[in-house]
């Protein structure tokens, strides 16, 4: 008979890793609350066209990565790719530009991109995503990015620091772009075949090439920076000023761009030794003050990062953190005899009414079987249920961490646990 397995790309979370997850999605929810963010969550496939629209040819998630599929009513649809095209979607649906700005959103849950697996790099993964919509303040990129900061500070990443860059705005990058096209166009032979695309369809993308032999030619290239106009120089300025208030450590990496049409001013990612010793980007994030424009609502200025929550939880296993515990039971109720497994249903429905993490076994197991189960169930309390118990309307009660078993009345046994810390 054959044996299935999960889709290459992709993995099970076992109950022994759900710890992490839970720990890290927690994180998540207490970090973007303290900031004042709204969780907005939407759903997993959307109009292909609004990937398509909101992220530029030229890059991989467009050209080779989207799961793209028609159903039935032969509407074309997608798995999402990312976050932020269908947080802009609900935001021009929903009207939310009459509501105070900015608007202040994030999302946790799976994306998907046919990807070539590798250690971090899966086709289902999931992501934290953050956006602030509705605010040209070079502050607003701070505290999205001092957000991402406290995210992997909190979850104990270490060896955290900025990458940052500035791409200007369609005022400016025009002219950047003319002087890359044309610095890339005097070294055709010596740059990888995708670069020599990219340079005519997604030019900014030859800036993040990984080929050998294209690094001397990226190290020498023109920097977005030295072609800032006033207003984007100023933008940049004031952020770097925020960073160095808060004494967050950061580089200016002329490489980093976001190659999409619609990102402006500020890009950045958070990097942190914690991958494999050495720094690794952990989330990106930038300035994207054309994309609601682009796909049909009014001009609004808007920033935001993703995080992979994978790469979070492979950081924190190689650092050796460990999360929190998850609870386990408190109570297990073993019983002897069929009118004490009756007796144990209803002590289990009123342990459970009232709070108390509470278990049993099943299968009529013997007593020292069902003893055997609250040690590895690592209960506090085995509540005891036999002929002798039942006819004097007692429950044994077994301190599972040591000590002498004792009686307790029946209709007691609440208060009791709740003298312990058990139950509400």
């Amino acid at each position: 008979m054959a044996q299935y397995n999960s889709p290459r790309g992709t993995y099970d979370i076992l109950p022994d890793d759900q710890a992490y997850w839970r720990h890290i999605l927690a994180t998540a929810h207490r970090i973007s609350d303290k900031y004042g963010y709204g969780q907005i969550d939407t759903p997993i496939f959307e109009d292909a066209l609004l990937f398509l629209k909101g992220i530029s040819e030229g890059t991989d998630i467009h050209d080779k990565e989207m799961y793209v599929f028609k159903d039935r009513g032969d509407d074309l649809l997608a798995l999402r790719p990312e976050f932020t095209a269908g947080v802009v979607r609900a935001y021009i649906e929903h009207g939310m530009h009459t509501r105070p700005q900015p608007v202040k959103l994030y999302s946790l849950g799976p994306i998907f991109r046919y990807d070539r697996p590798q250690a971090g790099r899966y086709r289902q993964f999931w992501q934290f995503n953050v956006e602030s919509v509705g605010s040209n303040d070079p502050a607003s990129d701070f505290e999205i990015m001092s957000l991402a900061w406290d995210f992997y500070e909190t979850l104990g990443l270490k060896g955290l620091s900025f990458q940052v860059n500035s791409i200007g705005d369609r005022n400016c990058r025009p002219n950047y772009v003319k002087a890359l096209q044309a610095y890339y166009r005097a070294h055709t032979a010596e740059i990888c075949d995708d670069c020599r695309q990219r340079i005519d369809v997604n030019p900014l993308r030859v800036l993040d090439c990984k080929v050998e032999r294209c690094q001397p030619i990226i190290a020498a290239a023109p920097k977005t920076v030295d072609y800032l106009c006033e207003s984007c120089a100023r933008h940049f300025s004031a952020l770097r000023r925020y960073l160095e208030i808060a004494g967050r450590p950061y580089t200016i990496n002329h490489r980093l761009v976001r190659g999409l049409d619609y990102y402006t001013h500020t890009v950045f990612e958070v990097w942190a030794t914690s991958l494999g010793g050495s720094q690794a980007a952990v989330c990106g994030g930038g300035r994207y003050d054309g994309l609601i424009e682009a796909l049909g609502g009014k001009p609004t200025p808007s920033v935001g990062f993703a995080a992979g929550l994978d790469r979070v939880w492979l950081a924190m296993k190689e650092e050796g953190i460990a999360p929190p515990a998850l609870p386990t039971a408190q109570v297990l109720v073993a019983y002897a005899g069929d009118a004490a497994k009756d007796e144990a249903v209803r002590l289990l429905l009123q342990l459970r009414a009232a709070g108390a993490r509470s278990v049993m076994a099943f299968d009529n197991r013997s007593f020292k079987a069902q003893m055997r189960q609250a040690e590895r169930e690592g209960v506090q309390y085995a509540l005891i249920l036999g002929e002798q118990e039942l006819a004097g309307g007692t429950v044994g009660v077994k301190p599972m961490g040591g000590g002498e078993q004792s009686s307790v009345a029946r209709d007691g046994v609440l208060a009791f646990l709740k003298d312990k810390g058990i139950g509400v």
